[in-house]
Protein backbone atom coordinates (compact mmCIF):
# COMPACT_ATOMS: atom_id res chain seq x y z
CA UNK A 1 0.00 0.00 0.00
CA UNK A 2 1.31 3.45 -0.74
CA UNK A 3 1.29 5.73 2.00
CA UNK A 4 1.46 9.04 2.04
CA UNK A 5 3.62 11.74 2.81
CA UNK A 6 2.89 13.17 6.10
CA UNK A 7 4.10 17.12 5.95
CA UNK A 8 6.80 18.23 6.97
CA UNK A 9 6.73 20.28 10.65
CA UNK A 10 6.84 23.61 9.65
CA UNK A 11 3.75 25.59 8.33
CA UNK A 12 3.02 23.57 5.14
CA UNK A 13 2.85 25.69 2.26
CA UNK A 14 -0.19 26.29 0.01
CA UNK A 15 1.73 24.48 -3.06
CA UNK A 16 2.60 21.53 -0.65
CA UNK A 17 -0.89 21.07 -0.02
CA UNK A 18 -4.03 19.20 -1.76
CA UNK A 19 -4.96 21.44 -4.24
CA UNK A 20 -8.00 23.51 -4.23
CA UNK A 21 -8.65 24.68 -7.35
CA UNK A 22 -11.93 22.60 -7.79
CA UNK A 23 -13.06 24.28 -4.63
CA UNK A 24 -15.82 26.65 -6.02
CA UNK A 25 -15.58 30.65 -5.11
CA UNK A 26 -16.64 32.03 -1.48
CA UNK A 27 -19.77 34.32 -3.85
CA UNK A 28 -20.81 31.09 -5.66
CA UNK A 29 -21.26 28.89 -2.66
CA UNK A 30 -23.29 31.83 -0.51
CA UNK A 31 -26.92 29.68 -0.02
CA UNK A 32 -29.03 29.27 2.61
CA UNK A 33 -26.62 28.78 5.12
CA UNK A 34 -25.82 32.16 6.04
CA UNK A 35 -29.23 32.88 7.46
CA UNK A 36 -29.50 34.92 10.40
CA UNK A 37 -26.74 38.00 10.31
CA UNK A 38 -27.30 38.91 14.18
CA UNK A 39 -24.72 36.53 15.98
CA UNK A 40 -25.14 35.36 19.05
CA UNK A 41 -26.03 31.62 21.10
CA UNK A 42 -28.80 30.55 18.86
CA UNK A 43 -30.40 28.38 21.50
CA UNK A 44 -33.24 30.62 22.84
CA UNK A 45 -34.94 30.46 18.90
CA UNK A 46 -37.03 27.94 17.58
CA UNK A 47 -34.24 24.97 15.19
CA UNK A 48 -35.17 25.69 11.91
CA UNK A 49 -37.78 22.71 10.39
CA UNK A 50 -35.08 19.89 9.14
CA UNK A 51 -35.25 19.74 5.54
CA UNK A 52 -36.70 16.58 3.90
CA UNK A 53 -35.55 13.17 2.14
CA UNK A 54 -32.18 11.64 2.52
CA UNK A 55 -28.55 12.96 2.61
CA UNK A 56 -27.66 13.12 -0.86
CA UNK A 57 -23.94 12.01 -0.37
CA UNK A 58 -20.96 13.96 -2.89
CA UNK A 59 -19.60 11.89 -5.35
CA UNK A 60 -15.60 12.25 -5.06
CA UNK A 61 -14.08 12.62 -8.45
CA UNK A 62 -10.36 11.68 -6.73
CA UNK A 63 -10.36 8.15 -5.30
CA UNK A 64 -9.53 7.54 -2.10
CA UNK A 65 -6.88 5.42 -0.71
CA UNK A 66 -7.82 2.20 0.69
CA UNK A 67 -8.40 0.91 4.07
CA UNK A 68 -5.96 -0.02 6.48
CA UNK A 69 -5.49 -3.02 8.99
CA UNK A 70 -3.14 -1.28 11.51
CA UNK A 71 -2.06 1.96 13.04
CA UNK A 72 1.65 0.81 11.59
CA UNK A 73 0.51 0.53 8.64
CA UNK A 74 -0.39 4.91 8.21
CA UNK A 75 2.39 7.63 8.48
CA UNK A 76 2.10 9.47 11.74
CA UNK A 77 4.70 10.25 14.10
CA UNK A 78 6.40 7.93 16.43
CA UNK A 79 4.68 9.45 19.38
CA UNK A 80 1.33 8.88 18.32
CA UNK A 81 1.63 5.69 17.46
CA UNK A 82 3.37 5.05 20.78
CA UNK A 83 0.58 6.82 22.45
CA UNK A 84 -1.64 4.64 21.25
CA UNK A 85 0.00 1.19 22.44
CA UNK A 86 0.54 3.05 25.83
CA UNK A 87 -3.49 3.76 25.37
CA UNK A 88 -4.89 0.67 24.96
CA UNK A 89 -5.72 0.91 21.51
CA UNK A 90 -4.24 -1.55 19.65
CA UNK A 91 -6.23 -1.62 15.94
CA UNK A 92 -8.10 0.79 14.36
CA UNK A 93 -12.07 0.93 14.35
CA UNK A 94 -13.58 0.37 10.70
CA UNK A 95 -14.15 4.21 10.55
CA UNK A 96 -10.52 5.03 11.75
CA UNK A 97 -9.33 2.50 9.17
CA UNK A 98 -11.10 3.57 6.43
CA UNK A 99 -10.74 7.61 6.65
CA UNK A 100 -7.40 8.27 8.49
CA UNK A 101 -4.94 7.23 4.85
CA UNK A 102 -7.54 9.85 3.64
CA UNK A 103 -7.41 12.38 6.40
CA UNK A 104 -3.60 12.44 7.08
CA UNK A 105 -2.98 13.03 3.55
CA UNK A 106 -4.98 16.41 3.47
CA UNK A 107 -8.22 15.01 1.86
CA UNK A 108 -11.57 16.75 2.51
CA UNK A 109 -13.72 13.98 5.03
CA UNK A 110 -17.62 13.17 5.08
CA UNK A 111 -17.74 10.29 7.56
CA UNK A 112 -20.57 8.24 9.34
CA UNK A 113 -20.38 5.92 12.11
CA UNK A 114 -22.43 5.21 15.16
CA UNK A 115 -21.78 6.82 18.30
CA UNK A 116 -19.34 4.94 20.00
CA UNK A 117 -17.16 4.03 16.94
CA UNK A 118 -14.27 5.50 17.36
CA UNK A 119 -14.94 9.10 15.29
CA UNK A 120 -13.03 11.28 17.97
CA UNK A 121 -9.48 9.17 17.39
CA UNK A 122 -10.29 9.04 13.53
CA UNK A 123 -10.41 12.99 13.24
CA UNK A 124 -8.09 13.89 16.21
CA UNK A 125 -5.29 11.82 15.09
CA UNK A 126 -5.11 12.80 11.54
CA UNK A 127 -5.63 16.34 13.29
CA UNK A 128 -2.96 15.90 15.42
CA UNK A 129 -0.18 14.51 13.43
CA UNK A 130 -0.83 17.35 10.46
CA UNK A 131 -0.45 19.91 13.34
CA UNK A 132 2.89 18.82 15.10
CA UNK A 133 6.14 20.45 14.94
CA UNK A 134 4.12 24.05 14.37
CA UNK A 135 3.21 26.85 16.86
CA UNK A 136 0.07 28.84 17.35
CA UNK A 137 0.39 32.76 18.31
CA UNK A 138 -1.31 34.00 20.96
CA UNK A 139 -5.28 33.57 20.40
CA UNK A 140 -4.29 31.90 16.77
CA UNK A 141 -5.18 28.41 16.95
CA UNK A 142 -3.85 26.08 14.08
CA UNK A 143 -6.52 23.04 14.11
CA UNK A 144 -10.49 23.80 15.46
CA UNK A 145 -12.92 21.16 16.48
CA UNK A 146 -16.32 22.76 16.50
CA UNK A 147 -18.73 20.47 18.53
CA UNK A 148 -22.29 21.08 19.18
CA UNK A 149 -22.68 20.66 23.43
CA UNK A 150 -20.20 21.05 26.40
CA UNK A 151 -20.25 17.50 27.26
CA UNK A 152 -19.18 16.60 24.28
CA UNK A 153 -16.01 19.26 24.05
CA UNK A 154 -14.84 17.51 27.24
CA UNK A 155 -14.98 14.05 25.95
CA UNK A 156 -13.22 15.38 22.93
CA UNK A 157 -10.70 17.06 24.81
CA UNK A 158 -10.57 14.62 27.02
CA UNK A 159 -9.91 11.86 24.17
CA UNK A 160 -7.59 13.62 22.71
CA UNK A 161 -4.96 14.98 25.40
CA UNK A 162 -2.68 12.53 26.32
CA UNK A 163 -2.04 12.18 22.07
CA UNK A 164 -1.70 15.98 21.87
CA UNK A 165 0.95 15.88 24.57
CA UNK A 166 2.93 13.10 22.68
CA UNK A 167 3.76 15.14 19.85
CA UNK A 168 3.90 18.67 22.37
CA UNK A 169 0.75 20.10 21.14
CA UNK A 170 -1.18 22.56 23.69
CA UNK A 171 -5.24 21.95 23.34
CA UNK A 172 -8.10 24.47 24.72
CA UNK A 173 -11.23 23.98 24.88
CA UNK A 174 -14.19 26.42 25.24
CA UNK A 175 -17.33 26.20 25.93
CA UNK A 176 -20.33 28.13 28.02
CA UNK A 177 -21.15 27.90 31.48
CA UNK A 178 -17.23 28.58 32.51
CA UNK A 179 -15.38 32.01 33.15
CA UNK A 180 -14.89 33.48 29.61
CA UNK A 181 -12.24 35.15 30.90
CA UNK A 182 -10.29 32.29 31.99
CA UNK A 183 -10.76 30.87 28.83
CA UNK A 184 -9.35 34.20 26.60
CA UNK A 185 -5.95 34.06 29.21
CA UNK A 186 -5.48 30.19 28.00
CA UNK A 187 -6.07 31.27 24.35
CA UNK A 188 -3.63 34.82 24.94
CA UNK A 189 -0.71 31.62 26.28
CA UNK A 190 -1.34 29.82 22.49
CA UNK A 191 -3.17 26.90 21.82
CA UNK A 192 -2.70 24.86 18.37
CA UNK A 193 -5.91 23.01 18.87
CA UNK A 194 -9.06 24.47 20.11
CA UNK A 195 -11.99 22.35 20.98
CA UNK A 196 -15.07 24.82 21.18
CA UNK A 197 -18.99 25.29 21.30
CA UNK A 198 -19.90 27.67 18.75
CA UNK A 199 -21.17 30.25 20.97
CA UNK A 200 -18.53 30.59 23.08
CA UNK A 201 -15.97 30.69 19.95
CA UNK A 202 -18.26 33.45 18.48
CA UNK A 203 -18.20 35.16 21.79
CA UNK A 204 -14.12 35.06 22.29
CA UNK A 205 -13.56 36.09 18.93
CA UNK A 206 -15.98 39.13 19.17
CA UNK A 207 -14.23 40.40 22.12
CA UNK A 208 -10.91 40.20 20.13
CA UNK A 209 -9.49 37.36 22.33
CA UNK A 210 -9.60 34.76 19.82
CA UNK A 211 -8.94 34.79 15.70
CA UNK A 212 -9.01 32.00 13.07
CA UNK A 213 -7.36 33.24 10.46
CA UNK A 214 -4.39 30.37 11.24
CA UNK A 215 -6.71 27.35 11.33
CA UNK A 216 -5.96 24.91 8.60
CA UNK A 217 -7.47 22.20 9.92
CA UNK A 218 -11.29 22.31 10.21
CA UNK A 219 -13.31 19.71 12.12
CA UNK A 220 -17.26 19.29 12.55
CA UNK A 221 -18.32 16.96 14.85
CA UNK A 222 -21.89 15.91 15.21
CA UNK A 223 -23.07 18.33 12.55
CA UNK A 224 -26.59 17.06 12.32
CA UNK A 225 -27.22 18.00 16.25
CA UNK A 226 -25.28 21.76 15.49
CA UNK A 227 -28.17 22.07 12.56
CA UNK A 228 -30.56 20.27 14.54
CA UNK A 229 -30.31 22.40 17.61
CA UNK A 230 -30.06 26.21 15.42
CA UNK A 231 -26.51 26.71 14.86
CA UNK A 232 -26.31 26.38 11.67
CA UNK A 233 -25.65 30.14 10.61
CA UNK A 234 -23.07 30.59 13.05
CA UNK A 235 -21.19 27.56 12.35
CA UNK A 236 -21.45 28.65 8.76
CA UNK A 237 -19.89 32.04 9.83
CA UNK A 238 -16.88 30.91 11.78
CA UNK A 239 -16.32 28.07 9.32
CA UNK A 240 -16.13 31.46 7.07
CA UNK A 241 -13.29 32.57 8.64
CA UNK A 242 -10.83 29.86 8.94
CA UNK A 243 -7.98 29.03 5.73
CA UNK A 244 -9.87 29.10 3.05
CA UNK A 245 -7.43 26.54 1.77
CA UNK A 246 -7.48 24.20 4.93
CA UNK A 247 -9.21 20.94 5.41
CA UNK A 248 -12.44 20.16 6.60
CA UNK A 249 -13.52 17.07 8.08
CA UNK A 250 -17.19 16.59 8.91
CA UNK A 251 -18.24 13.55 10.90
CA UNK A 252 -21.17 12.59 12.51
CA UNK A 253 -23.38 9.55 13.70
CA UNK A 254 -26.40 10.25 11.20
CA UNK A 255 -26.31 11.98 7.98
CA UNK A 256 -29.14 13.52 7.22
CA UNK A 257 -30.72 16.88 4.56
CA UNK A 258 -29.36 19.20 7.40
CA UNK A 259 -26.16 18.82 6.85
CA UNK A 260 -26.43 18.89 2.97
CA UNK A 261 -25.76 22.45 2.66
CA UNK A 262 -22.37 22.37 5.11
CA UNK A 263 -21.04 20.11 2.81
CA UNK A 264 -21.87 21.10 -0.72
CA UNK A 265 -20.36 24.76 0.40
CA UNK A 266 -17.54 23.99 2.59
CA UNK A 267 -16.01 20.45 1.70
CA UNK A 268 -13.82 20.02 -1.65
CA UNK A 269 -14.12 16.87 -3.65
CA UNK A 270 -14.37 15.15 -0.35
CA UNK A 271 -13.82 11.33 0.70
CA UNK A 272 -16.61 9.61 2.06
CA UNK A 273 -17.25 7.16 4.18
CA UNK A 274 -20.22 5.40 6.12
CA UNK A 275 -19.60 2.68 8.13
CA UNK A 276 -22.62 2.31 9.83
CA UNK A 277 -26.04 3.26 8.24
CA UNK A 278 -27.31 6.60 9.69
CA UNK A 279 -30.27 4.73 11.42
CA UNK A 280 -30.99 1.03 12.77
CA UNK A 281 -30.10 -1.10 15.46
CA UNK A 282 -26.77 -1.36 16.89
CA UNK A 283 -26.33 -5.67 16.86
CA UNK A 284 -24.88 -5.43 20.10
CA UNK A 285 -27.90 -3.31 21.61
CA UNK A 286 -31.10 -5.06 22.85
CA UNK A 287 -34.37 -2.53 22.42
CA UNK A 288 -37.36 -3.05 24.62
CA UNK A 289 -40.55 -0.92 24.97
CA UNK A 290 -42.18 -1.67 28.00
CA UNK A 291 -46.03 -0.50 28.41
CA UNK A 292 -47.21 0.54 31.83
CA UNK A 293 -50.52 0.68 32.65
CA UNK A 294 -51.10 4.60 33.88
CA UNK A 295 -48.41 7.15 35.44
CA UNK A 296 -48.26 5.49 39.45
CA UNK A 297 -47.28 2.35 37.71
CA UNK A 298 -44.83 4.10 35.66
CA UNK A 299 -43.71 5.71 38.75
CA UNK A 300 -43.27 2.38 40.65
CA UNK A 301 -41.46 0.96 37.41
CA UNK A 302 -39.08 3.83 37.44
CA UNK A 303 -37.94 3.70 41.07
CA UNK A 304 -37.32 -0.29 40.83
CA UNK A 305 -35.48 0.10 37.87
CA UNK A 306 -33.34 2.83 39.41
CA UNK A 307 -32.63 0.74 42.15
CA UNK A 308 -30.74 -1.50 40.08
CA UNK A 309 -27.65 -3.02 40.85
CA UNK A 310 -25.27 -1.24 38.19
CA UNK A 311 -25.77 1.53 36.67
CA UNK A 312 -28.52 3.56 34.48
CA UNK A 313 -28.78 6.24 32.71
CA UNK A 314 -32.74 7.42 33.24
CA UNK A 315 -33.98 9.99 30.02
CA UNK A 316 -36.35 12.84 30.98
CA UNK A 317 -38.37 15.68 28.88
CA UNK A 318 -37.58 18.38 31.80
CA UNK A 319 -34.98 20.05 34.05
CA UNK A 320 -37.51 20.17 36.55
CA UNK A 321 -38.90 16.42 35.66
CA UNK A 322 -35.05 15.34 36.35
CA UNK A 323 -34.67 17.39 39.55
CA UNK A 324 -38.43 16.28 41.12
CA UNK A 325 -37.59 12.42 39.97
CA UNK A 326 -34.26 12.75 41.85
CA UNK A 327 -35.68 14.07 45.14
CA UNK A 328 -37.76 11.04 45.14
CA UNK A 329 -35.44 8.23 44.40
CA UNK A 330 -33.34 9.71 47.27
CA UNK A 331 -35.78 9.44 49.88
CA UNK A 332 -36.27 5.78 48.91
CA UNK A 333 -32.63 4.99 49.26
CA UNK A 334 -31.46 5.25 45.56
CA UNK A 335 -27.84 6.92 45.20
CA UNK A 336 -29.74 9.06 42.19
CA UNK A 337 -28.13 12.62 40.68
CA UNK A 338 -29.83 15.13 37.52
CA UNK A 339 -27.52 15.91 35.03
CA UNK A 340 -29.33 19.02 32.62
CA UNK A 341 -28.45 22.20 31.37
CA UNK A 342 -29.61 24.12 34.26
CA UNK A 343 -26.56 23.57 36.07
CA UNK A 344 -22.85 24.79 35.95
CA UNK A 345 -20.43 23.41 33.65
CA UNK A 346 -18.53 22.48 37.30
CA UNK A 347 -21.37 21.14 38.47
CA UNK A 348 -22.42 19.24 35.61
CA UNK A 349 -18.36 17.58 35.52
CA UNK A 350 -19.10 16.71 39.04
CA UNK A 351 -22.26 14.68 38.44
CA UNK A 352 -20.74 12.93 35.77
CA UNK A 353 -17.19 11.81 38.03
CA UNK A 354 -19.98 10.85 40.29
CA UNK A 355 -21.67 8.84 38.05
CA UNK A 356 -18.08 7.23 36.51
CA UNK A 357 -16.78 6.28 40.01
CA UNK A 358 -20.11 4.41 41.22
CA UNK A 359 -20.65 7.19 43.96
CA UNK A 360 -24.09 7.91 42.04
CA UNK A 361 -25.38 4.77 40.30
CA UNK A 362 -28.87 6.59 38.63
CA UNK A 363 -28.52 9.38 36.54
CA UNK A 364 -31.39 11.35 35.48
CA UNK A 365 -30.77 13.27 32.44
CA UNK A 366 -32.46 15.07 29.90
CA UNK A 367 -30.56 15.63 26.52
CA UNK A 368 -27.80 17.54 27.41
CA UNK A 369 -26.63 13.87 27.93
CA UNK A 370 -28.10 12.43 24.81
CA UNK A 371 -24.36 12.86 23.31
CA UNK A 372 -20.89 13.70 24.10
CA UNK A 373 -21.35 11.36 27.10
CA UNK A 374 -19.02 8.23 27.78
CA UNK A 375 -19.51 6.22 30.44
CA UNK A 376 -17.35 2.72 30.60
CA UNK A 377 -19.16 -0.56 31.21
CA UNK A 378 -23.21 1.14 31.14
CA UNK A 379 -25.47 -1.41 30.09
CA UNK A 380 -28.67 0.00 30.49
CA UNK A 381 -30.02 3.14 29.23
CA UNK A 382 -33.82 4.06 29.94
CA UNK A 383 -35.89 6.38 28.83
CA UNK A 384 -38.87 7.59 30.77
CA UNK A 385 -39.77 10.35 29.21
CA UNK A 386 -39.81 9.18 24.90
CA UNK A 387 -37.53 10.87 22.82
CA UNK A 388 -39.22 13.71 20.08
CA UNK A 389 -37.37 11.40 17.08
CA UNK A 390 -35.96 8.38 16.07
CA UNK A 391 -32.57 10.30 16.20
CA UNK A 392 -32.83 11.21 20.03
CA UNK A 393 -33.48 7.55 20.47
CA UNK A 394 -30.23 6.64 18.78
CA UNK A 395 -28.39 9.12 20.20
CA UNK A 396 -29.85 8.79 23.61
CA UNK A 397 -29.45 4.58 23.36
CA UNK A 398 -26.06 5.05 22.41
CA UNK A 399 -24.46 5.61 25.86
CA UNK A 400 -24.57 2.04 25.75
CA UNK A 401 -22.92 -1.25 23.90
CA UNK A 402 -19.95 1.55 22.93
CA UNK A 403 -17.19 0.09 21.38
CA UNK A 404 -18.35 -3.39 20.81
CA UNK A 405 -19.63 -4.12 24.43
CA UNK A 406 -23.31 -4.81 24.80
CA UNK A 407 -26.28 -2.79 26.32
CA UNK A 408 -29.86 -2.56 26.89
CA UNK A 409 -32.08 0.18 26.05
CA UNK A 410 -35.50 0.54 27.52
CA UNK A 411 -38.64 2.57 26.56
CA UNK A 412 -41.18 2.96 29.16
CA UNK A 413 -44.30 3.50 27.36
CA UNK A 414 -47.93 4.81 28.54
CA UNK A 415 -51.40 3.71 26.52
CA UNK A 416 -51.72 6.86 24.30
CA UNK A 417 -47.62 7.23 23.38
CA UNK A 418 -47.47 3.36 21.62
CA UNK A 419 -48.87 4.52 18.19
CA UNK A 420 -45.98 7.21 18.09
CA UNK A 421 -43.17 4.54 19.48
CA UNK A 422 -44.44 2.12 16.94
CA UNK A 423 -43.82 4.86 14.01
CA UNK A 424 -40.70 5.90 15.40
CA UNK A 425 -38.88 2.50 15.98
CA UNK A 426 -39.77 1.85 11.89
CA UNK A 427 -38.28 5.35 11.56
CA UNK A 428 -35.02 4.00 13.01
CA UNK A 429 -35.55 0.41 11.38
CA UNK A 430 -35.05 -1.24 14.80
CA UNK A 431 -37.53 -4.22 15.98
CA UNK A 432 -38.11 -4.04 19.44
CA UNK A 433 -39.27 -6.51 21.93
CA UNK A 434 -42.42 -5.30 23.50
CA UNK A 435 -43.86 -6.26 26.43
CA UNK A 436 -46.60 -4.95 29.01
CA UNK A 437 -45.59 -4.96 32.57
CA UNK A 438 -46.10 -3.23 36.10
CA UNK A 439 -43.41 -2.82 39.00
CA UNK A 440 -43.26 -5.90 40.17
CA UNK A 441 -42.87 -8.21 37.38
CA UNK A 442 -40.70 -10.83 36.26
CA UNK A 443 -39.69 -9.38 33.10
CA UNK A 444 -39.09 -6.45 34.43
CA UNK A 445 -36.54 -7.61 37.04
CA UNK A 446 -34.98 -10.00 34.28
CA UNK A 447 -34.50 -7.00 31.33
CA UNK A 448 -33.34 -4.37 33.64
CA UNK A 449 -31.97 -5.73 37.14
CA UNK A 450 -35.13 -3.94 38.73
CA UNK A 451 -35.92 -4.22 42.19
CA UNK A 452 -37.01 -3.01 45.83
CA UNK A 453 -34.96 0.15 47.18
CA UNK A 454 -34.00 0.07 50.42
CA UNK A 455 -36.56 2.89 51.43
CA UNK A 456 -33.91 4.07 53.30
CA UNK A 457 -33.31 7.65 52.44
CA UNK A 458 -29.34 8.87 51.64
CA UNK A 459 -27.51 11.82 50.93
CA UNK A 460 -25.20 12.35 48.02
CA UNK A 461 -22.09 14.36 49.08
CA UNK A 462 -21.15 17.33 47.51
CA UNK A 463 -17.85 16.40 45.68
CA UNK A 464 -14.23 18.77 45.54
CA UNK A 465 -13.60 20.59 42.21
CA UNK A 466 -11.37 18.73 40.53
CA UNK A 467 -8.17 20.87 40.26
CA UNK A 468 -8.06 21.03 35.98
CA UNK A 469 -8.69 23.88 33.80
CA UNK A 470 -12.45 22.05 32.68
CA UNK A 471 -13.85 21.99 35.96
CA UNK A 472 -12.14 25.30 37.52
CA UNK A 473 -14.96 27.06 39.92
CA UNK A 474 -15.24 30.82 38.23
CA UNK A 475 -13.78 33.43 39.87
CA UNK A 476 -14.88 36.75 40.48
CA UNK A 477 -12.12 38.84 39.32
CA UNK A 478 -12.06 39.42 35.44
CA UNK A 479 -9.61 40.14 33.07
CA UNK A 480 -8.86 43.67 31.62
CA UNK A 481 -11.25 43.30 28.44
CA UNK A 482 -9.53 44.08 25.11
CA UNK A 483 -10.92 46.53 22.52
CA UNK A 484 -13.29 45.32 19.99
CA UNK A 485 -11.90 44.53 16.61
CA UNK A 486 -13.19 42.64 13.27
CA UNK A 487 -12.52 39.62 12.58
CA UNK A 488 -14.86 38.49 10.63
CA UNK A 489 -17.22 37.48 13.37
CA UNK A 490 -20.42 39.20 12.44
CA UNK A 491 -22.49 42.36 13.62
CA UNK A 492 -21.83 43.33 16.99
CA UNK A 493 -24.40 41.76 19.36
CA UNK A 494 -25.78 41.63 22.88
CA UNK A 495 -23.16 39.69 24.92
CA UNK A 496 -25.52 36.39 26.31
CA UNK A 497 -25.71 35.84 29.72
CA UNK A 498 -24.49 32.23 30.47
Amino acid sequence: MTRSARPSSSRPSRDSRPSRDSRPSRSSRQGSGNGDQQGGRPARRKPAAPLQGEFETPVSTTPALPAVDSFAALDMPKALLSTLTREGVTEPFPIQAATLPNSLSGRDVLGRGRTGSGKTLAFGLALLARTAGRRAMAGRPLALVLVPTRELAQQVTDSLTPYATAVNLRMATVVGGMSIGRQAQTLARGAEVLVATPGRLADLIQRGDCALGDVTITVLDEADQMADMGFLPQVTRLLDQVDPQGQRMLFSATLDRNVDRLVRRFLSDPVTHSVDASVGAVVTMDHHLLHVADLDGKRDTVTRIAAREGRVIMFVDTKRGADRLVKRLLSQGVRAAALHGGKSQPQRNRVLEQFRTDQVTALIATNVAARGIHIDGLDLVVNIDPPVDHKDYLHRGGRTARAGESGTVVTLVLPEQRREMTRMMSTAKITPNVARVHAEDPELARITGAREPSGVPVTIAPPAPAPTAATTPTTTSRPRRRPRRNNGGGQNRRRPTA
